[in-house]
């Protein structure tokens, strides 16, 4: 079914009378913040990347003297953008190419890997968790990007700093606050509206925000959207039925100052999505350059989650710690899926997955005569429920299976110890080092070998880890303009409960049975990179390369079970992925700036062949070899005016490995051509509390399909946004 946009804008009228009204003065707010007033609004886009970054050091860094590339999106790329979801905000950056399953669900794959070998972050705090299945998943979709007020990635390290899983990248999210930090003393309030309409999907996005408190000494944050996507119209094939789905979302952050050293933050993030089909999977899949229909009748999910955290912070501390913050975290995520399977197996699947995240992080800074050190601890345990019933079609009870994707009444622990010490040698080196030590635990409470129709239960398996990283940066010259580093970093991955006991369809036509007995990934990254930052032109190049050793890789058992060929995981997939990355933009003055990027990757890791335990290499999976991004800019000196045309491009995805060969009903036979995505979208402040944006999307209207989706994007159409602002 797809949805009218004019229901949603009768809400626009009940806010533009506050549009008219004079904006509370506020200064610009701090990175962590949300935008400063309207009154300040002209003033705040005179800086549209954050000053410090904070991910690749873990303390505020400008991110010109971080021997690694950072790549940044702020509130106001979020705004003109229109992003829709939180994967498809990464879509224009260096590096990355976001899957997407389903319209519902989103993967960013980064530098070659993608699911849990990329590490998210909210506020700094563990976002994967033990059920994370490998290959692309839907979990990055279910934060609200409409929470967030910017992004900072980290591609290519992370593990010493952040533990398992951050191979590809670390990307981290940090949530709107309301800035009361910057406001004159006294009581404050402010407010936010804002609409995004899209014709291509017929889908509508409401967001309500409000800001209040007294300045300097505590602030909160309230903030609720509201998401109702239709099915996705793509040039060539029409409407794509079952892909639309509704969401709702609440964020909540309340900031106190308790002294001018001690900060005191507590957060809460609900959301819910309903009816997320895995359309490529069912019947009303659409054949596109030859992809397969599925057999499903419905293959559907309901997804919960939410987060909750206190945090307890201090900065400028007297004595041998300069700063300090205690992070206690509480998370949950509820997946519901309703399988109606083919109706010669006169069967259909209820299975529910609850999973609870219980997180501590303690962090110190201390500057000392062998450099800054950033060191601490981080705990995270991991309690799953999994559970399937099985009823006939006509909806009479069959039987409670054993488990449901995942071993049911199951734990995961994972803690880590780490230090970072950052040594200025003179003026223009700066040296990078250090370590971390992690522990994992794993117990499964049952499991199903359907492969042997036996239940095992309390099976269970531990980890340790030590990784290490060492960077260098060289300044070329005096005035802090051009640098250039090099480094080395490994990295590791634990096996997960998924890896360990998952039950469930795999790729296409494939069933993954549990896998007891694996041991952890190992990585190690190399990597050498120019930056530049003058008064009229900002880039960087590099060029990194990724050893593998004994991934995790599917192996066929030469089963089959209810027509599906059965897989199981092991060890052996060793291999490399490298590439290089190019970006930059010019400034020829206030008004006119041309930018771009193009990324190469390519990369292969053994894989099994057929039935047997040989071993060979091939492609990695679903890595494009070539994606680039260009476009020009034109704003008004005061940016209450803008414009711009930007193109997205990539190759053809034509390296397969027999995987890839196999999952037919997303890959078409031949690999995923390649596009050419293109807009004209531009902007206007029409009064200091009211901005319209406009972008007409994929102007060609040419049939697209991301390496490894399940449906295609949309076809030409215009997006509509407004926001209100007093």
């Amino acid at each position: 079914m797809r949805h009218s946009p004019l229901p949603w804008l009768v809400i626009l009228p009940l806010s533009l009378a506050l549009a008219a009204q004079p904006a509370h003065s506020q200064e610009p707010g701090s990175p962590e913040t949300t935008p400063a007033a309207p009154a300040q609004a002209s003033e705040q886009k005179k800086t549209e990347l954050p000053a410090l970054v904070i991910t690749a050091t873990r303390s505020g860094e400008d991110p010109m003297k971080v021997p690694a590339q950072v790549r940044t999106l702020g509130q106001e790329q979020l705004q003109e953008r229109q992003i829709r979801t939180l994967p498809e905000a990464l879509r224009e950056v260096p590096g990355v190419n976001v899957q997407k399953t389903a319209n519902g669900q989103g993967s960013p794959f980064i530098r070659g890997f993608t699911g849990f070998r990329n590490l998210l972050l909210i506020d700094g705090i563990r976002f994967n968790n033990s059920i994370f299945r490998e290959g692309p998943n839907q979990y990055w979709n279910t934060i609200d990007s409409y929470a967030i007020d910017r992004m900072e990635l980290v591609p290519g390290q992370g593990s010493v700093l952040y533990g398992s899983d951050s191979i590809g990248g670390t990307l981290n999210l940090f949530t709107k606050g309301s800035g009361y930090r910057n406001e004159q003393p006294g009581w404050f309030f402010h407010g936010l509206t804002s609409y995004r309409g899209s014709t291509a999907e017929e889908s509508n996005i409401l967001r309500q925000e409000l800001q209040f408190g007294q300045g300097g000494r505590w602030g909160l944050h309230l903030g609720a959207t509201l998401k109702s996507f239709g099915d996705v119209h793509a040039a060539g094939i029409g409407d794509q039925p079952k892909t639309g789905y509704d969401e709702w979302a609440y964020d909540a952050r309340l900031d106190i100052a308790l002294s001018d050293e001690w900060n005191l933050t507590a957060v809460h993030q609900q959301l819910r999505q309903n009816d997320v089909w895995r359309s490529h999977a069912t019947v009303y899949g659409i054949s596109w350059e030859g992809t397969t229909i599925g057999t499903d009748l419905k293959r559907a999910y309901d997804q919960e989650r939410s987060l909750s955290y206190l945090r307890l912070a201090g900065e400028d501390l007297d004595g041998i710690i300069d700063a300090a913050s205690l992070t206690v975290s509480l998370q949950s995520m509820n997946e519901f899926e309703h399988r109606i399977r083919r109706p010669a197996d006169n069967r259909q699947n209820y299975s529910e997955t609850e999973l609870t995240t219980l997180g501590l992080d303690l962090q110190f800074q201390s500057d000392t005569p062998i450099g800054r050190l950033t060191y601490g601890v981080d705990y995270y345990r991991d309690r799953v429920n999994s559970g399937s019933k099985r009823y006939r079609l006509n909806g009479t009870f069959n039987r409670n299976e054993i488990q449901g994707p995942v071993g049911d009444d199951s734990t995961y622990d994972l803690f880590g110890a780490y230090l970072l010490d950052q040594i200025d040698l003179g003026e223009r080196i700066h040296l990078h080092f250090g370590g971390r030590y992690t522990y994992a635990d794993a117990n499964v409470g049952s499991y199903d070998d359907q492969s042997t129709a036996r239940r095992f239960d309390s099976q269970g398996d531990s980890w340790q880890n030590f990784s290490a990283t060492g960077r260098i940066m060289f300044d070329l010259d005096d005035k802090d303009r051009y640098r250039i580093f090099a480094g080395v970093s490994q990295g590791f991955r634990s096996p997960n409960l998924s890896d360990l006991s998952r039950l469930d369809i795999a790729r296409s036509g494939e069933l993954e049975l549990p896998s007891p007995g694996l041991q952890p990934e190992e990585f190690i990254t190399y990597e050498i990179g120019l930056k530049a930052d003058t008064e009229h032109f900002s880039g960087n190049l590099s060029y990194f390369y990724t050893h593998i050793n004994e991934m995790i890789i599917r192996r066929a058992t030469g089963q089959v079970i209810g027509g599906n060929r059965v897989v199981e995981k092991t060890n052996g997939g060793d291999g490399f992925i490298h590439g290089v990355e190019l970006a930059g933009e010019h400034r020829f003055n206030p008004n006119w700036t041309v930018f771009g990027h193009v990324t190469w990757t390519e990369g292969q890791v053994d894989q099994f062949v057929g039935n047997t335990n040989v071993l060979r290499a091939e492609s990695a999976s679903r890595v494009v070899p070539l994606m680039w991004r260009g476009g020009v800019r034109w704003q008004t000196t005061d940016k209450r005016f803008w414009t711009e045309l930007v193109a997205l491009g990539q190759s053809d995805l034509d390296r397969l490995n027999a995987s890839d060969r196999r999952d037919t009903e997303r890959i078409p036979p031949n690999g995923n051509p390649g596009f050419v995505w293109m807009a004209l979208r531009g902007g206007c402040q029409v009064t200091p509390n009211l901005d319209l944006t406009l972008s007409l999307e994929n102007l060609l209207d040419q049939e697209i399909r991301y390496a490894g989706s399940g449906s295609n994007e949309a076809g030409f159409g215009a997006v509509l946004g407004a926001t209100i602002k007093w």
